[in-house]
């Protein structure tokens, strides 16, 4: 078993603890001891000098689309450079498992791209795929939209008693093959035409298995935001699940509050934000209206790609956008294309759509559903928010207890939102370091061990023997993100040693080529995570 000895190192264990010097001996896979620091190690061992750096607990992606880009150089170096050690996909209600994971690389390519392996059928099956294949940890929660595709496609309306049945069926099953939880999307398809009484339904395995239920809510988050927890609360009152609120952005008086409210009413509640202000996702949640999706993917593009059908689609959406508290009147202007998967409109990533439907010669409604044709929908934007909001909005955000980092990170295409590169590093450099939003025990616990809590990952986000040895090595001065909207796919610096399982997967900053990385199965029960921990006295 080799034994690898961190010496030196200020330790910041994940509990929320005060740092404090030491030496961290890790054998095979596992943390072995914690010690005073020059401890005596027998045997055979390497030593690695930690002294100046930080040792942590590797960090967990508490929401990501890295699901079938984990295998990837770049991604992986984009996590790993981050301190990354473990992401949990799955998310928003749609990916690969359970089913043959077609429906999830068409409807949501753009964002999880094509699983590069998997061809099984269940949620074990997708976990065994990342076993020595990555350097990357990845969890997965299994998706409603997803299950739902399986038994009803894509039809609008209400499920019945057997199919609704066989839904549950499929979510204790996914449960069973070690789901960490059930994700919703609410905005996506066929999300969007589940009622709350279907969604709690489906809740009610979860808390039989003590798993977590995470949703992407309906209605577009910022100031919608309550109507999104209404329903929250609605669905999880029947099965009393926890819960977890997905890239819960929005100015300060709206999310703090909110959340605050579930909190004090009994319910189990955490969010992930990521440290930016802007958002990014599949440009057809926006601009399509939802009844088109509802006789499939083909129906769609053959329906966008009549002339004057989409001229009709185009007139009856522009209200309905211009009225989105998400998007605004201005969202030509505010709304850049990241990934575009049609080679005949490759020009036009790195555009905002009013740029590039001008070189067109094209309305911005009617160019964006041209080009979602074209692209047979897999098309990404990064959406500017259209009320700005000062930094300390999000700061204000970020300090909440029930908070955990969750970059949303997408991997496609060549604008990407900069956040897949550089949201952790942000939260050391930008929120801990800099303004000290954080303590360096309290930013411990939002990047990793709120995360591992929630996520029922048991031996993982904390130092501790007995934990799993995933490790970051973190120089506070010199950690920063790179990555910015202009040049968004620049790897982070300040990380240069990263353990995941016990193998050093990054050293001097590079890849080493293992792929100790492992398909994570839920192992204890969701914790709660709200505390006073890592606040300010302003905040108090």
């Amino acid at each position: 078993m080799n034994t690898v000895v961190l010496r030196g190192g200020l330790i910041v264990d994940g509990t929320g603890a005060p740092e404090f010097v030491g030496d961290v001996v890790v054998r095979g896979d596992t943390i072995h001891a914690i010690e005073p620091a020059g401890y005596s190690v027998d045997g055979e061992h390497e030593d690695i000098d930690c002294t100046g750096l930080l040792v942590m607990p590797g960090f967990i992606d508490a929401h990501t689309h890295a699901d079938g880009r984990v295998f990837e150089d770049r991604v992986a170096l984009a996590l790993l450079r981050q301190g990354v050690t473990t992401v949990i996909g799955g998310q928003d209600g749609v990916s690969y498992a359970p089913g043959d994971g077609k429906y999830a690389s068409e409807y949501f390519g753009a964002l999880n791209g094509p699983h590069p392996s998997y061809h099984g059928s269940s949620v074990s099956d997708l976990l065994a795929t990342y076993d020595g294949t990555s350097p990357i940890n990845v969890g997965y929660l299994v998706p409603h939209g997803t299950v739902r595709h399986q038994v009803m496609g894509m039809e609008n309306r209400r499920a019945s008693p057997d199919e609704l049945a066989t839904m549950v069926s499929l979510v204790t099953a996914a449960l069973d093959d070690g789901a960490l939880g059930f994700s919703t999307g609410l905005d996506y398809i066929p999300g969007l035409f589940a009622d709350a009484a279907e969604l709690a339904q489906l809740t009610v395995p979860v808390k039989a298995a003590d798993a977590l239920y995470v949703t992407h809510m309906r209605g577009g988050y910022e100031t919608n935001a309550g109507f999104g927890i209404a329903e929250v609360r609605e669905i999880v009152a029947v099965s009393g699940a926890s819960v977890h609120v997905s890239h819960f952005h929005g100015p300060q008086d709206v999310v703090v509050p909110l959340v605050d409210e579930v909190l004090r009413d009994g319910i189990d509640v955490s969010f992930d934000s990521y440290p930016y202000l802007r958002g990014s996702s599949l440009l057809a949640m926006p601009i399509l209206p939802g009844d088109l999706m509802s006789s499939g993917h083909e129906h769609a593009i053959a329906e966008l790609s009549d002339p004057a059908k989409r001229r009709q689609i185009a007139d009856t959406q522009r209200a309905a956008i211009a009225s989105r508290a998400d998007m605004g009147p201005n969202w030509p202007e505010l709304t850049l294309l990241s990934y575009v998967n049609a080679p005949a409109y490759a020009w036009a990533e790195g555009m905002t759509i009013r740029a590039a439907a001008e070189r067109a010669g094209q309305d911005p409604m009617e160019f964006s559903l041209e080009l979602l044709a074209a692209s047979r929908l897999e098309v990404v934007g990064v959406f500017e928010f259209p009320t700005p909001r000062p930094l300390e909005q999000v700061a204000a955000v970020m300090r909440h207890d029930a908070h955990m980092v969750g970059s949303d990170g997408i991997y496609m295409g060549s604008r990407p939102h900069p956040r897949g590169w550089g949201a952790f590093a942000k939260t050391l450099a930008t929120f801990t370091r800099d303004r000290g939003d954080y303590t360096w025990p309290a930013a411990s616990q939002h990047l990793s061990a709120n995360a591992a809590a929630r996520y029922g990952l048991g031996d993982r986000g904390q130092l501790k023997p007995g934990y799993k040895a995933d490790i970051a090595l973190v120089d506070p001065v010199r950690v920063q993100d790179l990555a910015d909207y202009d040049d968004p796919a620049v790897p982070a610096v300040g990380i240069d040693t990263v353990l995941v399982n016990g193998v050093c997967v990054l050293r001097d900053g590079q890849l080493t080529g293992a792929t100790a990385g492992r398909g994570i199965k839920r192992s204890a029960a969701v914790r709660p995570i709200a505390g006073t921990r890592g606040k300010k006295e302003s905040d108090s």
